[in-house]
């Protein structure tokens, strides 16, 4: 199903995929603050926009996490994910 399909299905609450995104960015963490940036544009531009990780912009692979940014994403990785 294409995107804009879905989204006329359902409402999507873009905190929700943020707070998600963020705490899988944390799963490629590397280098201790860099992670992969393999996501959704828009979501990784709002990360941004917020201060928890580097401009998701140019050419490098990878963010850099800010402190925020580390410390929300390991929470989140646990509050969302952990057993």
């Amino acid at each position: 199903m294409c995107e804009a399909a879905l989204r006329k299905l359902t409402k999507l609450d873009e905190e929700k995929i943020d707070q998600a995104v963020l705490a899988l960015l944390y799963l490629g963490l590397h280098e201790e603050r860099r992670a992969w940036k393999g996501f959704d544009w828009n979501a990784m531009n709002r990360l941004h926009e917020k201060g928890y990780i580097s401009d998701p912009v140019g050419k490098a692979k990878s963010i850099v996490f800010t402190d925020e940014g580390l410390l929300e994403s390991k929470r989140l990785l646990n509050d969302l994910f952990g057993e």
